[in-house]
């Protein structure tokens, strides 16, 4: 069940959100357990009994951890959850990977494979994982107490806003919203959701479906048929998808969690206004990279080891940021990619983009789209040939696009709301919509603006069959 569907949005939330408000106080958090349990059983009902397996294994794990004083036994505890969530999450999401990469270099050497039935992947299971981690390596570090309730527990893991594709929320920033947040419950907040959850819909049905379509039909193209023009169409329309694909149902989640009142972390801010890519990972999938910067990279040392170490360390989180976003060459590579950049960055480049100012945009801007290609693609061997049309001066020829007026409309307001907050007029037109209250006048008009918008997306939604999220998938 995707949140830009008729059965979410005409059936499930409505329903959800009638139940929820008539719930006294004391059974709010079981109405949205019960409710996060039916949205991820809708598409993979096999797997509820994995997340809830984990999660009570963890829940008992943890408190035994907490309660221990002896520190080798803490470790041990820390080390076995951590070993069955990572190992879970190896299991589900690579050992297809990795079997297929070791039959092919058996094949090398004239050595029957090994015979492996394809493992399924559980939706969101990268995104929980990482949540599972943060809990008990919080508690470790006691920076937080554990729950005391399973049940709150299971609520932080699989409340269905942020349970698909996030945004990953470190335990100690939600842990005293668990009983809480219904105090934070009042017309305003919800209103405020409302809107936000209707701006991220907006994103994802009349931008980024409109632009992936036209994508998809761009790179599913035979490759030596495609023209350097062509392709990097192709290159830019993802590049734009990708951000309001994802930054939408990133709105959708946080606006949803508001109106229930909880406060989830934003993830994006602006990201292809970034003046280099270290400034753009600090602007794209921000929990991502702070749950990277925290659980991995200061670990690592941080910024206490000595340059060459530095620059390794920075290089192995972004080539663990690759394989988390998937099993496959293409993702290692973008990670590796990315690392390369930053690693150039700390070295000298940073001066050289500090001298050309605003322009700066355009080199990080330019990078990351080549750096989306991999993404797109998956594999090195397609990336790579897709990236000499678009370097090679190829003219077109008969498989020329002719884009409709549509898209190009979408297509010029993407690029337009992509590099809106390069100006202070645009930020404080955004945090005008984001961060600040409503007087009543302005409700009113938001609230005939959201209405109408909602005719206009499901209209958009019923004619159309193109409706993917891109991060569900990991």
């Amino acid at each position: 069940m995707v949140f830009s569907s008729i059965i979410f949005l005409c059936y499930f939330l409505p329903v959800f959100l009638l139940a929820y408000f008539l719930c006294p106080a004391r059974l709010k958090n079981y109405c949205i357990i019960a409710a996060s349990l039916l949205f991820y059983a809708w598409a993979a009902p096999r797997f509820v009994f994995v997340i809830l397996g984990t999660t009570f294994f963890d829940f008992l794990v943890v408190r035994a951890l907490d309660r221990s004083e002896n520190e080798r036994s803490r470790k041990g505890l820390l080390c076995l959850s951590l070993l069955v969530n990572v190992g879970l999450l190896f299991y589900f999401k690579y050992c297809n990977f990795f079997i297929d990469q070791l039959n092919a270099v058996l094949a090398l050497f004239h050595v029957s494979g090994i015979k492996w039935l394809s493992v399924v992947l559980p939706i969101g299971i990268s995104f929980y994982t990482f949540e599972t981690i943060t809990y008990v390596v919080d508690v470790y570090r006691r920076v937080h107490k554990p729950v005391q309730k399973f049940s709150d527990y299971l609520l932080y893991i699989i409340l269905f806003p942020k349970l698909i594709a996030g945004p990953i929320i470190r335990f100690h920033e939600f842990a005293d919203q668990v009983t809480t947040h219904h105090l934070n419950e009042n017309a305003e907040n919800r209103l405020r959701g409302l809107y936000r959850f209707f701006i991220g819909l907006a994103k994802k049905v009349l931008l980024a479906n409109t632009i992936g379509a036209f994508a998809d039909t761009i790179f599913a193209l035979p490759v030596q048929e495609v023209g350097t023009f062509t392709a990097w169409m192709g290159a830019l329309a993802y590049t734009f998808e990708i951000y309001f694909d994802f930054s939408g149902y990133s709105d959708m989640a946080i606006g949803l969690a508001l109106i229930m009142g909880f406060r989830f972390p934003e993830n994006f801010n602006n990201p292809y206004t970034a003046t280099s890519v270290t400034d753009f990972w600090r602007r794209w999938h921000i929990t991502l990279g702070n749950w990277m910067k925290n659980y991995l990279y200061i670990p690592l040392g941080g910024n206490r080891v000595k340059s060459g170490r530095l620059y390794l360390n920075l290089f192995i989180v972004f080539l663990a940021s690759g394989l988390w976003h998937g099993a496959a060459w293409g993702f290692i590579f973008w990670g590796a990619y990315h690392g390369l950049f930053l690693v150039l960055e700390r070295l000298f480049l940073s001066e050289a983009l500090k001298r050309i100012g605003k322009l700066s945009v355009v080199y990080t801007f330019f990078v990351v789209t080549v750096g989306w290609v991999l993404f797109k693609l998956e594999h090195l061997r397609p990336a790579l040939a897709y990236m000499r049309r678009m370097f090679g001066g190829y003219a077109e020829d008969q498989h020329l696009w002719y884009a409709g007026r549509e898209f190009w409309v979408i297509f010029a307001l993407a690029a337009f709301s992509s590099f809106f907050g390069l100006s202070n007029w645009g930020k404080q037109v955004q945090a005008r919509f984001y961060d600040r209250s409503f007087s009543t006048a302005g409700h009113f008009c938001m609230f005939l603006l959201m209405a109408s918008l909602f005719v206009l997306l499901a209209g958009h939604i019923t004619t159309s069959t193109f409706n993917p999220f891109i991060y569900f998938r990991f």
